[in-house]
């Protein structure tokens, strides 16, 4: 199958994953960790996916600058052009407006795919077909594409997407219009959103053309755009870093979803169901891993357990480890830090890491 010339891919690498402390730490995100013990990590088996839907030399990974040469390292089949460097974190619009300029560069005529690079997809074949025809469409009509995923449980550690009944579009049956969306609902909202049966995860990957997310930008988020309009021509080039900073010196701190998706009215969700875990938590990879016959889930070669069910382990390959009596657990063990953590009590996590910060210094973040 040839793969069309005018799709690109826009990678977003760059957060830090706090909620998976210690195993990710500021110096290395979860996204360049193999988190899920298959000899990859997840931004190398994000990259890898989107090989089947886009030339590897239209693909951008956009990150923060510290973690440049880890990209590189990683992936070391791209240039270094391909790799945006942002100097400070400024949510996602930014960072999409910044890809759309380098991209409009090399081809006005590019049709695109945003998508974060510590996901799981279970089912690749089915995200890749999702993709295409999405991408298909996105190349012939001025929509702002989203994926939304079927939700299979009340949670609220995701953000949801309310459609309107019935396909705009007959050869995409899973496409409509986008009535509402909101952001983490609590428990009982959740649970009636899941009832009433029109309602998807926000799984926060995007397809649109170059066109339409520009007029979209123009439109909503001027103030963002026109900065990064200034470096028209230095992208690629010597003078982007320099150009790059400053811009980012200036720039608002605001997301796609709150800055574009909730505003416009073009904006259409496909469903999906391709086996997706956005791995936000140790619970959510609890999930996605084999279990062993305690439902324990555990990662190093020599673990014991006893009396211990529904455990989340991640220990260093050779370390010995026992663990007796624990039910639902968190036990993880990365260089120089330990945690043991109820699962019910993950959301704390992040906490926990600003208390280091503040107590122990930043050495073990």
């Amino acid at each position: 199958m040839s793969i069309n010339q005018n799709h690109y891919c826009v990678i977003m690498a760059g957060g830090v994953g706090a909620r998976f402390w210690p195993m990710s730490t500021t110096n290395r995100p979860k996204q360049f960790i193999d988190i899920l013990g298959v000899g990859k990590t997840l931004i190398q088996m994000t990259f890898n996916r989107f090989t089947n839907i886009c030339p590897a030399e239209n693909i951008y990974i956009v990150t923060n600058e510290i973690y440049r040469e880890q990209v590189l390292q990683q992936l070391p089949m791209i240039k270094e052009t391909q790799v945006l460097c942002e100097p400070a974190r400024r949510n996602t619009a930014p960072c999409i407006a910044y890809a759309n300029h380098v991209i409009k560069q090399q081809n006005p005529e590019a049709i695109i795919v945003v998508a974060p690079s510590d996901h799981v997809i279970l089912n690749e074949a089915v995200f890749t077909r999702n993709v295409l025809d999405a991408m298909k469409v996105a190349s012939q009509k001025p929509w702002l594409i989203t994926l939304g995923i079927v939700p299979s449980r009340p949670d609220t550690g995701y953000g949801y997407i309310q459609y309107l009944e019935g396909s705009v579009i007959a050869e995409v049956p899973e496409l409509r219009k986008v009535k509402t969306f909101t952001e983490k609902p609590n428990h009982n909202l959740a649970v009636s959103f899941l009832e009433s049966g029109d309602f998807l995860w926000n799984a926060g990957i995007f397809i649109w053309s170059l066109e339409t997310i520009s007029q979209a930008f123009d439109r909503f988020l001027p103030e963002v755009d026109d900065l990064f309009k200034e470096g028209a021509g230095l992208y690629s080039g010597p003078k982007e870093a320099e150009f790059i900073r400053q811009t980012y010196a200036v720039c608002r701190n605001i997301s796609i979803d709150y800055g574009i998706m909730e505003k416009a009215d073009n904006v259409h969700v496909m469903s999906v169901d391709f086996g997706w875990s956005d791995l936000g938590t140790w619970g959510s990879l609890y999930e996605t891993r084999p279990k062993d016959q305690n439902n324990n889930s555990v990662i190093g070669n020599n673990v014991l357990t006893y009396d211990s069910t529904g455990c989340v382990v991640n220990m260093p390959k050779d370390k010995l480890v026992v663990l007796q009596g624990l039910t639902d657990y968190i036990v993880v063990e990365e260089d120089n830090a330990l945690l043991v953590c109820r699962k019910q009590d993950e959301q704390q996590i992040r906490q926990f890491v600003n208390d280091i910060k503040v107590d122990k210094g930043e050495k073990y973040i």
